[in-house]
């Protein structure tokens, strides 16, 4: 018999479509377990207990949400389980899943987080089939860590590494890992190693405050960007997301309000540090990226903006010390760094 905690959030897993309207229902959580004990031939071995925190749709979730949920799983005594389930909407699915590895980085016992594309009633709904990978992890690694087990359509169902997992593809509802690396590969109810060395390296246990900063401005670069529009004031640092190839625009021949060269210096003026993500290290670096660096920017190499927002989050939630930030930033805490 496993014991399984499941804990529900909302999202769309959670959710019923009624004359073209989306909307959480309570009763819909529960759904979940109905149809899984329909299609899974051994649910008698399974036993689960349920939590429902939060009942919301994820894209009206903020990390002020995130410590509810921290607080309900801490206090139903995980240890007591085989694993952890947490059903959740897909919109900040990556966001969540980097909270949550970040924080129970030292779990003894896996939790997965599940989504689901379509509400369950829908023909086309992946919910139950990722729902049955992250109860079969439970029952068949027993690993530790954080994880999102998601089918996208047509695909074989991938788990994913809760750090390495990014927002899904535009105008699509699909998700992969950074890097395209996923952990491992669930079919015909086994798992199998992917190109990712599967392993993972053991590391000595961060503990932290669920303790999120709410003064973290993030920026994300298009052309034309006008920085005279963002007021400091309330912000401790600022992440600036980069195009593809770990740039930004260094340059103010089409007007210095359009330069992130002076939009550090503004930083710079109000004691605001700014930091730099995704970005590969590698030896050859575009000379925007320099000009950048050398005006103060800090990069934070091969990591996610998902996972380098979050980890800022708990930096200067955790970190009383200002100039051991980026220290906390470099440390491995949750596999978070993906080197080439």
């Amino acid at each position: 018999m496993k014991n399984i905690l499941v804990v529900f959030t909302g999202g769309t897993i959670g959710s019923v479509a009624t004359d073209g309207n989306i909307s959480p229902e309570s009763n819909t959580a529960f759904q979940l377990i109905r149809l899984f004990q329909q299609r899974y031939a051994k649910h008698q071995e399974i036993r689960f207990d349920t939590r429902q925190p939060l009942q919301i749709l994820s894209e009206n979730l903020a990390p002020a949400a995130w410590p509810t949920l921290i607080a309900a799983i801490e206090t139903a005594q995980p240890e007591q389980y085989d694993g952890i389930i947490i059903t959740h909407g897909t919109d900040t699915l990556a966001y969540t899943a980097c909270a949550l590895g970040f924080y129970f980085n030292g779990s003894p016992i896996p939790l997965l987080l599940v989504s689901s594309n379509y509400p369950l009633d829908h023909a086309q709904a992946n919910g139950v089939d990722n729902f049955i990978c992250a109860v079969e992890f439970i029952r068949q690694i027993k690993g530790a860590g954080v994880f999102v087990p998601y089918r996208n359509p047509q695909q074989t169902l991938q788990l994913h590494q809760a750090t390495h997992l990014a927002c899904s593809l535009q105008l699509s509802g699909d998700f992969f890992s950074i890097r395209n690396q996923s952990y491992l590969q669930f079919e015909n109810r086994q798992f199998s190693p992917t190109n990712q060395q599967s392993a993972q390296t053991p590391r000595q246990p961060v503990p932290l405050k669920a303790d999120f900063s709410a003064r973290i401005l993030m920026i994300k670069p298009y052309p034309g960007l006008d920085y005279s529009c963002f007021n400091l004031d309330a912000i401790d640092a600022v992440l600036h997301d980069l195009y593809h190839s770990g740039t930004a625009c260094a340059s103010s021949e089409w007007g210095e309000n359009h330069s992130l060269v002076k939009f550090i210096k503004r930083c710079a003026q109000q004691a605001v540090p700014v930091y730099l993500a995704p970005a590969v290290k590698t030896t050859d670096v575009y000379q925007s990226t320099h000009t950048l660096m050398e005006h103060g920017a800090k990069i934070i190499w091969d990591m996610s903006i998902e996972a380098a927002y979050v980890k800022l989050l708990l930096a200067y939630g955790n970190v009383d010390d200002a100039e051991k930030i980026m220290d906390f930033m470099v440390m491995d805490i949750a596999g978070e760094h993906v080197p080439p």
